[in-house]
């Protein structure tokens, strides 16, 4: 079960999705809201946490719930605040029941990664692209628009039988993600 614990949340942040299972996950800690609190009403067993990039509003909470939960925090560059393990490209991640493969995709922040399970059709894809074509800023420390648009390309290539696609912020997309990948990919090219 994967459950966007942000949702709601009247505050500046990235969503956090809680992804329960053999290997029970946070995907990001959001920032500027109690997430302590929400996963404390669901009284789960927190494994640990998985960053699909360094930002404040993906790792603002980040403290609280390593200090409340006693979990270790994983992500692709260990020098980044917070970041106990690395996860390598192409690395195999278990998040809940299903095996996912990180890849390493840069152009909106060096260290970001996208997460993505054959077998369960999911997509975790950070702040990569969003609904409806839209994709991550490159005006930002870090930012690259030739680097971001490799990184699509690559995802575009990757996936294959897309159910489900969580974003860093906005709603998941559920209706043919895949299409809103290639959306990105055109509307990054022309900007």
């Amino acid at each position: 079960m994967i459950t966007n614990l942000a949702r709601g949340a009247q505050a500046f942040t990235s969503n956090a999705f809680l992804v329960e299972g053999e290997r029970t996950v946070l995907v990001d800690t959001g920032a500027n809201f109690d997430i302590v609190a929400k996963l404390e009403e669901r009284d789960i067993d927190l494994d640990a946490v998985v960053l699909t990039h360094t930002h404040p509003d993906h790792v603002g909470n980040l403290q609280a719930v390593k200090d409340a939960f006693g979990v270790d925090a994983w992500g692709y560059d260990t020098d980044q605040p917070g970041v106990d393990h690395a996860i390598a490209d192409e690395e195999s991640v278990t998040l809940g029941d299903d095996e996912y493969v990180a890849y390493h995709t840069p152009g909106h922040k060096n260290d970001h990664l996208c997460f993505y399970s054959t077998a369960a059709g999911v997509l975790f894809a950070g702040d990569l692209v969003f609904q409806n074509g839209s994709f991550g800023r490159t005006d930002l420390e870090e930012g690259d628009r030739e680097q971001l648009i490799e990184s699509i390309d690559r995802m575009r290539a990757a996936v294959d039988d897309l159910g489900a696609m969580h974003t860093g912020h906005g709603p998941s997309v559920e209706m043919n993600p895949s299409q809103d990948i290639e959306l990105a990919a055109r509307a990054a090219r022309m900007n």
